[in-house]
């Protein structure tokens, strides 16, 4: 009988210290033993956002603690796992070092493989979790730092078709909460109070709509809210910004998805299954959920999101990243270090900057 293999993954890029014991089942799923996140949110709210020095304070001072819940809660074992994986980049320098020391660290002592993961393919990889999905298929990671269209062709083989080039989606979340004050994190506050407005009240631009290919632009979005807050006199008015906000989201993904569909078709004849899977955490945004449902039934791809647990950052998704490459036997070199930037897509332009054209 072939042996399941069993990883340990640590994630600590930005303010989640994380853990989780995952185990792969014969269908090609996973069966997660424990899933352990401790989020920063009280020590970040006062400053409403993430202070890179307290969040790797928070790291060193949890870890430990952390890593040993999710080996109890998996009733397994250091010596019973078959490997270490933990996130190298991209994220903040200060918190990719603790968790990926500490997985150095455990390797050795145990005498088991240490494997560096990239935390964008860790997103990429983790619809994989719950579903069996095969390559390729086409990709929408849409995070507090990341906004990209991949398609993703094989592992560790990935073709980024459009990005962001100022702010990401999850960051102009945060950002547009900021301004309304609706309090840290973000992302769930603006999708919160959405709910109470009238998304119809405000009508904003939508940066680089009908150019750029499936690239976005949201930092002229962002420039608005701020401008049309400065005007507001009471909370529904509020609410209904942040509802338009969050209409103007929408649109701009449902545009960007259907030129990245039609390249995905292109690209790959339409010789393969149309899948379809968005991740990161502003995946678990409902009306966003809603909105890529339909653009999929309409161009005929099957659509899949993780679980909410699984679309932030989380060490479930490192673990099952760390199988994968295990039985690929595609390990770190010796000298490995942790990066704060990390393409998966290493030949894709970098666009962010002035003087960008599209």
């Amino acid at each position: 009988m072939k042996k399941k293999l069993t990883f340990l993954g640590i994630e600590t890029s930005c303010d989640e210290t994380a853990a989780s014991v995952v185990q792969e089942n014969t269908d090609g799923t996973a069966l997660v033993l424990s899933n352990i996140v401790s989020s920063q949110i009280k020590e970040h709210k006062k400053f409403g956002g993430i202070v890179p020095e307290i969040a790797a304070r928070a790291h060193i001072e949890n870890i430990d603690l952390i890593i040993q819940e999710a080996i109890n809660k998996s009733k397994k074992k250091i010596e019973d796992l078959d490997g270490i994986a933990a996130t190298s980049g991209p994220g903040l320098i200060v918190c990719l070092n603790v968790g990926y020391s500490i997985g150095k660290s455990i390797s050795a002592f145990a005498r088991k493989k240490f494997l560096s993961i990239n935390h964008l393919e860790g997103h990429v990889l983790s619809p994989g979790i719950e579903n069996k999905i095969s390559f390729p298929y086409l990709v929408l990671l849409i995070s507090g730092g990341h906004s990209q269209f991949l398609i993703a062709k094989g592992l560790n083989n990935y073709k980024q078709i459009g990005t962001t080039i100022d702010d990401a989606v999850g960051e102009a979340f945060d950002k547009t909460a900021k301004i309304l004050d609706l309090g840290y994190p973000g992302g769930p506050n603006v999708e919160k109070f959405a709910k109470k407005g009238n998304k119809d009240s405000y009508e904003l631009p939508l940066p680089i709509i009908n150019k750029g290919g499936c690239n976005l632009s949201l930092a002229g979005l962002k420039t608005d809210i701020l401008r049309k807050s400065k005007n507001i006199k009471s909370n529904q008015e509020k609410y209904n910004l942040a509802a338009s906000f969050q209409e103007a989201i929408n649109k701009i993904l449902l545009k960007k998805t259907s030129i990245a569909m039609k390249q995905f078709d292109k690209e790959t004849s339409g010789k393969t299954s149309k899948l379809f899977v968005v991740v990161g955490g502003v995946a678990a945004n409902k009306s966003i959920r809603n909105n890529l449902k339909t653009i999929s039934k309409k161009m005929n791809f099957k659509c899949i999101f993780p679980s909410k647990e699984f679309c932030g950052d989380n060490a479930a998704m490192v673990a099952w990243a760390g199988i994968q490459r295990f039985k690929k036997k595609l390990f770190e070199k010796e000298n490995g270090v942790v990066r704060s930037r990390w393409p998966l897509d290493k030949n894709a332009p970098f666009l962010k900057g002035p003087g960008l054209k599209l």
